[in-house]
């Protein structure tokens, strides 16, 4: 698997990857009617750094690093990860994540964060765990869940 940085002319094979969690409203907090110029506007803004996950010239996910704040917090990263459906079970997620620690701290990044994981996310949740990372708040009710309802995000974290 080839994990590299994202070229323009990857954004349809981007939108066949993150439209559908757009459009599920299960895992992040995005306008689940964002339209493809915004979602790809957003997911490939140049605030971020957003790399494709791709096999036999096939792209299999896609992530994006940035400053998780400005300023005073601009030496911890956030990471956003998507994985096509097709994907799902094969690796990708941890091999994107894998890498980005990597590239994190290459940047000189002194931790990472996510920010917003929805509690039922739970693939997500031992994932990053299983990367070393804790989990260090807990958002009671902060993410409304299309099935579950009302349910909590975790802020998780780990030193680079």
């Amino acid at each position: 698997m080839l994990i590299r940085t994202a070229r323009p002319e990857d954004a349809p094979a981007v939108w066949s990857i993150i439209e559908p969690v757009i459009r599920a409203g299960e895992t992040y907090t995005l306008d689940r009617d964002m339209t493809e110029t915004d979602a790809l506007a957003y997911w490939l803004g140049p605030d971020k750094e957003t790399f494709i996950a791709e096999e036999d010239g096939t792209i299999l996910g896609t992530y994006y690093m940035r400053p998780n704040q400005a300023g005073g917090g601009s030496h911890v990263c956030n990471c956003g990860f998507m994985t096509s459906a097709d994907a799902t079970g094969r690796g990708v997620a941890r091999r994107m994540c894998e890498h980005a620690l990597a590239h994190a701290r290459s940047r000189g990044y002194q931790g990472m964060q996510f920010n917003f994981v929805v509690s039922t996310n739970e693939r997500a949740v031992r994932l990053w765990q299983k990367l070393g990372f804790e989990i260090v708040g807990r958002l009671p009710l902060a993410f409304h869940h299309p099935v579950h309802g009302y349910v909590d995000a975790l802020v998780m974290f780990q030193a680079l």
